[in-house]
């Protein structure tokens, strides 16, 4: 059965740190049961900083970085190696510093890549290179940990509040149309991460208080979409004191 858990740090720096530690624990644990790891990973301020903070940690070499699968949540449908692409930023905040395997490091597609400006056709590329190291009876590999920055209006990978993506039932979908830019993403669909071992949702400041109050208080999936998204084992939501000031006071006394 799924847990749910709610975790308050003092500060972005601190909840950064933590974080870290928490996906190499995550991922020695996995190696440990099954000899690999996979993880889907996400974009912007905090989740960079996590990356950092997993890169210069003097545990990291515990992991065996060759053996993990890294995904990602979801993609500006830019070029490769464009400074805005989720995929530019972990390679310059983490990957780029770890031996890890490049045949194990998924990117999705850029808007340079084999299917151009098409965004239905690199949405159904990266479909069929998670189906093609599906594991049991799913369409997908493994995730043993899904991480999500949670936005200002509640969405999460590039699913939006209302968007088509909340409703699709496929795994990978184009995004047009996005309210923040760029308007053209790529994005896994809550079907997708939500047969993930473990989904962490992480959150930092003051302008995520309400979307995290609301997922948190009984927000529907297409309002917030972040309400709609869970672990099959654990489902964890990993804040700040800012983002988490709107909740009862009994979780501000965590992590002190």
């Amino acid at each position: 059965m799924s847990s749910s858990s709610v975790v308050v740090h003092r500060d972005a720096e601190v909840l950064a740190q933590a974080v870290a530690a928490r996906l190499i624990v995550r991922l020695i644990d996995a190696q440990a049961n099954r000899g690999s790891a996979s993880v889907v990973l996400t974009g912007g301020r905090i989740a960079a900083r996590i990356h950092a903070a997993v890169r210069d940690s003097a545990a990291r070499d515990a992991v065996d970085w060759s053996a993990v699968d890294f995904w990602w949540g979801d993609e500006r449908f830019l070029a490769a190696g464009d400074p805005e692409r989720n995929e530019t930023q972990a390679r310059e905040s983490m990957l780029d510093a770890l031996p890890v395997d490049p045949a194990r490091v998924h990117a999705m597609p850029a808007v340079d890549g084999p299917d151009g400006d098409d965004p239905e056709a690199a949405a159904a590329r990266y479909a069929a290179e998670l189906a093609d190291r599906a594991t049991g009876d799913l369409d997908l590999p493994t995730f043993d940990v899904v991480m999500l920055g949670v936005g200002e209006d509640g969405h999460v990978a590039s699913v939006f509040p209302g968007h088509p993506a909340v409703y699709d039932e496929r795994n990978v979908v184009a995004v047009r149309g996005a309210p923040k830019p760029p308007p053209v993403r790529i994005s896994l669909t809550q079907r997708a991460i939500n047969t993930g071992r473990e989904v962490w949702l992480f959150g930092s400041g003051f302008g995520k208080s309400g979307p995290v109050k609301l997922a948190l208080s009984g927000g529907g999936p297409v309002q917030i979409p972040a309400a709609g998204v869970h672990g099959t084992s654990a489902t964890r939501w990993l804040l700040d004191a800012d983002a988490a000031i709107e909740l009862p006071q009994r979780f501000h006394s965590l992590n002190k």
